[in-house]
């Protein structure tokens, strides 16, 4: 890069010809046609060959012109075979460009819209469109490195005299002025030298290179090239009046940590005949130790990926601590390169410069660039008014700036009110309040009214809701009206319309609105203000009352305490009414479910008795003719003996068979075998108990599929990965099949915690759930979700997906607007999709990036909903507390589960089976004592298996 550089500075630029002077006007500018058209097609040629070019070429010489000239004549006379292909594919970029450029007159802010409009404009030769594309683009955004440099190369080389070389030259100030890129400023530098010739051409040169060293001079991998190609300028041009020049470019270079300190000092000793100076030396040492300090910082950078912030941010905290305020600009300046879109940075790097530069173009040049690469962060936009104002910037720059935030589309209602607040405390800082009426008074007052009836009609239309429920802006504008203007009917007035918008039933406004009459009005409407609160709070009435009797014993009369006394008596007594009659309501209702509850038991009793009855009678007019009867059995009934008694084998294993986890098989072939490997399993088979000390180092696995053959062998190998295993222990019903859920048992604690990690994965095509093991009795309110329940900024939430849309699929969609950190898919129990998803992205400007984006983007038909997650809130329903009169029986609570009160509450034990406990059960839970019937003792005695057999061998 140095040598081209210095080829660069040696060699004048080469002005383009239009053609021989001999010519006419008319051949000068039938030449300087065909060259634009020539360089047209070069310019659509570079647009496949990416951004990187060479600048060397500033002119285009004459006998270029003519070749190319041949060529292109060459050319049309001889069309090809692919002309008609090339028409359509012309055909078709003109019906885009049409589309891109109807969709910027809607939104002029498509990021990617501009992007590719300028990139068909470039590739169709049409330059006047594409610096039209172009200027639009750069008024709305800041361009990256890679548009500038593009941009530069189509103007240099259509540039044809001095007046395209000072739009050259503006082009390369507004260039810089965007981003610190060390490319931009070398090829400005390298530019620069082609207008050597020209007046005042080596001042120029050597201001460009002076602006560049101060810019990005101190970058310690890519500063040296200025530095080089700096030198070999001065070189190419040295006298002996300018060996002192190179002399300090040397030494000024040596003095600054860089990459390849050493190949410049060799340099320096090579160039110059008289020996290097201690100082110059010394100086070089000190830079060398600081090199290695910077170092690590930069390695870190060369190893990480794009877009490095974690590094970066380091690098920052290490130069803030140094203090070197250059250097601390720089660093930042390198990392917004990168990393434009992260506000957070921008907030840093313009907090530096406001409470420690405060170098007025400087400070408000980073904010103005803060807002245009991230418009949507209202902080960005307060602190960029709060800093013109603090640099004194005219008004109307600053009003300006704020319609600007207007428009700037924030993702959250309240972001308006906070940059209207901001706005309307700088028209309240303009005004001087001694005097009664002025200019800047009744500008704050249109403006109050004004941000009133924007939220009101812009704001709610936007969001279903309004952004500020309290009257934040209201309530600031009555306090002016009473502090500043002394005019406290304007603020009841308005505190007037903020309490009938639905703000009267607080106590809180009630005392703020108390609190401003009490500074700035007078008793009599202060005592009005707290007998309306009396009457209207229904939050803490307790409290507005307590306010009231206080200033009545203060200052009032003794006719007004008794006004008070009654009335807060009279509210008193009549919340306290509501209150009982809310809990009666709630008592009724419980004892109405407790009503309908005993009368089912009656029910279900009588028809027991009933079936019960039937059963007998049944059964002694089967026992009449069982005398006349064979002793002969049918297949089937001896298939239903033996059925029934593996169930009765079966049925006395269950405990044994869950907690071993084993599966049992039970062979139906003849009764006595069955008999027999029941009996082998069952003393094979030892019951263990559940070790509830060894809860930390297991984890409970449930929502398996119930088909899973062998679930131990299947499981061991997932589970392994975390650790040590020590048991798996799956769970089966009676008749040997498999449940569903299963407990793994590690050897460590650590193994057991790092398994949790598994939940959600996809097991034979349903999402496994794995949870610590806790025990429901001693825990009940034991609760485990992975997932946050509040506003998370970096992430999204997408609803209207359709049901086959993949994840990588939908991956794909959202990693063109930023970086992907977690994607997942909403499924039910079975692993069938729900058409939602969450989706995660490194930092909150990505993801409103992508709200702004993907919000009602059309996916295979479905037209799609994304918005920042933040799941609404459980409802949780309240504990009904039964208040009654003092010495009568407390009513039971009414007891719901987590989804209230369920559509069917069936029982699923059979009738036969069921008993009417006297004490009563928890909920969810054992009882709290044994069980004892009342049929217990009437009970008859326990029936064996050859006694079910006869009953139901008969008839």
């Amino acid at each position: 890069m140095a040598t081209a550089a210095a080829s660069s500075a040696s060699e004048p630029e080469v002005e383009p010809q239009a053609g021989p002077e001999a010519e006419g006007e008319e051949d000068e500018a039938k030449a300087a046609s065909v060259d634009r058209k020539v360089l047209s097609r070069a310019v659509a040629a570079d647009a496949a060959k990416g951004p990187g070019w060479d600048l060397q070429r500033e002119g285009v010489s004459e006998s270029d012109g003519d070749e190319e000239d041949a060529m292109a004549s060459s050319a049309e006379s001889s069309p090809g075979e692919d002309e008609w292909e090339d028409d359509e594919e012309e055909e078709k970029n003109q019906l885009e460009i049409e589309r891109l450029e109807e969709q910027l007159s809607i939104n002029g802010y498509d990021y990617n819209c501009h992007v590719e409009l300028i990139r068909l404009l470039r590739l169709e030769g049409e330059l006047n469109k594409v610096r039209m594309a172009r200027q639009k683009m750069s008024e709305l955004f800041p361009l990256t490195e890679e548009l500038w440099l593009e941009w530069l190369h189509d103007e240099i080389s259509m540039a044809m005299d001095g007046l395209d070389r000072e739009h050259v030259y503006e082009l390369f100030e507004r260039a810089v002025k965007d981003y610190i890129c060390p490319n931009i400023w070398l090829e400005y530098g390298q530019y620069s030298v082609g207008g050597i010739g020209q007046k005042g051409g080596l001042e120029k040169v050597r201001s460009v290179f002076e602006r560049a060293l101060s810019s990005v001079g101190l970058h310690v991998t890519k500063g040296l090239a200025i530095w080089e190609a700096y030198r070999e300028f001065e070189s190419a041009i040295v006298e002996a009046a300018r060996l002192e020049k190179v002399h300090s470019l040397f030494r000024r270079q040596l003095a600054i940590p860089l990459y390849d300190m050493e190949a410049t000092l060799a340099e320096y000793e090579e160039w110059s005949e008289d020996p290097i100076p201690e100082s110059v030396l010394q100086s070089y040492q000190k830079a060398l130790e600081q090199l290695e300090k910077y170092k690590p910082y930069e390695e870190a950078l060369l190893q990480a990926e794009a877009p490095r912030l974690a590094e970066y941010q380091a690098y920052i905290d290490f130069e803030m601590k140094i203090g070197d305020p250059a250097r601390i600009q720089l660093i930042f300046e390198r990392a917004l390169v990168e990393n434009c879109l992260v506000p957070d940075l921008w907030i840093r790097y313009s907090r530096y410069l406001d409470r420690q530069l405060k170098v007025k173009d400087l400070v408000l040049s980073v904010h103005s660039r803060a807002v245009r690469n991230c418009p949507w962060t209202v902080a960005l936009w307060s602190r960029y008014l709060l800093a013109m104002e603090r640099h004194g910037v005219d008004h109307q720059m600053i009003s300006a700036t704020f319609e600007n935030a207007l428009s700037a589309g924030f993702i959250q209602a309240t972001d308006y009110v906070e940059i209207w607040q901001v706005y309307l405390d700088y028209l309240r800082r303009r005004v001087d309040f001694k005097q009664d009426s002025s200019k800047e008074l009744e500008e704050l007052r249109s403006m109050f009214t004004r941000a009133l009836e924007y939220l009101q009609q812009e704001v709610e239309e936007r969001f279903n809701e309004s952004g500020d429920p309290s009257c934040v802006i209201m309530q600031s504008w009555a306090r002016v009206e009473a502090r500043l203007c002394n005019n406290m009917q304007k603020a009841r007035e308005l505190w007037d319309s903020i309490m009938t918008r639905g703000n009267a039933k607080y106590a809180n406004m009630w005392l703020e609105y108390y609190n401003l009459e009490r500074a700035h009005g007078d008793t009599q409407h202060c005592r009005k203000a707290l007998h309306r609160a009396v009457q209207c709070t229904s939050d803490y009435p307790e409290h507005v009352c307590e306010v009231l009797l206080t200033m009545e014993r203060t200052e009032g009369t003794l006719e007004d305490w008794d006004v008070a006394i009654q009335k807060t008596e009279t509210r008193l007594a009549r919340v306290n009414e509501q209150r009982m009659k809310a809990a009666e309501k709630e008592a009724a209702l419980v004892q109405q479910e407790e009503e309908r509850a005993e009368q089912r038991k009656k029910v279900r009793a009588e028809k027991k008795a009933l079936k019960k009855k039937k059963k007998t009678h049944g059964a002694e007019k089967r026992k009449v003719d069982e005398e006349d009867e064979e002793e002969e059995e049918q297949p089937s009934k001896r298939r239903r003996v033996e059925n029934s008694l593996a169930s009765g084998v079966a049925s006395t294993m269950q405990e044994d068979t869950e907690l071993s986890g084993k599966c049992v098989t039970i062979d139906v072939a003849s009764p006595s075998k069955q008999k027999e490997k029941a009996a082998s399993l069952k003393l094979d088979m030892p019951k263990v108990a559940h070790d509830s000390s060894k809860d930390r180092v297991t984890v409970f696995v449930s929502n398996l599929p119930y088909s899973m053959d062998e679930p131990e062998v299947k499981l061991r190998p997932l589970f392994e990965a975390c650790g040590e295993v020590v048991q798996i222990r799956p769970v089966f019903s009676n008749r040997g099949d498999f449940r569903g859920y299963c407990y793994v048992e590690f050897k460590e604690e650590k193994s057991a915690q790092q398994a949790l990690e598994l939940d959600r994965k996809n097991v034979e095509g349903r999402p496994m759930f794995v949870s610590p093991c806790v025990d429901k009795s001693k825990n009940p309110d034991f609760k485990v979700f992975r997932y946050s329940t509040t506003l998370e900024k970096h992430k999204l939430f997408i609803s209207g997906l359709p049901f086959s849309c993949t994840k990588e699929e939908l991956e794909d969609i959202c990693k063109a607007h930023g970086t992907v950190k977690d994607l997942r898919l909403v499924t039910n129990r079975a692993g069938k999709p729900k058409g939602l998803a969450y989706v995660e992205y490194e930092s909150e400007s990505q993801a409103s990036q992508a709200v702004m984006k993907m919000d009602g983007m059309t996916i295979k038909e479905n037209v799609i909903k994304v918005a920042i997650s933040n799941p609404p809130q459980r409802k949780v329903p309240e504990k009904l507390e039964v208040r009654t009169a003092p010495g009568a029986p407390m009513l039971p609570r009414q007891m719901y589960g987590a989804r209230g009160k369920g559509r069917t509450q069936l029982s699923l034990l059979p009738r036969a089976l069921q008993r009417h406990s006297a004490a009563p059960q928890a909920e969810n839970g054992p009882a709290v004592g044994p069980a004892v019937t009342t049929s217990m003792a009437t009970e008859a005695p326990k029936m064996s298996n050859a006694d079910f057999a006869k009953l139901l061998l008969r008839k």
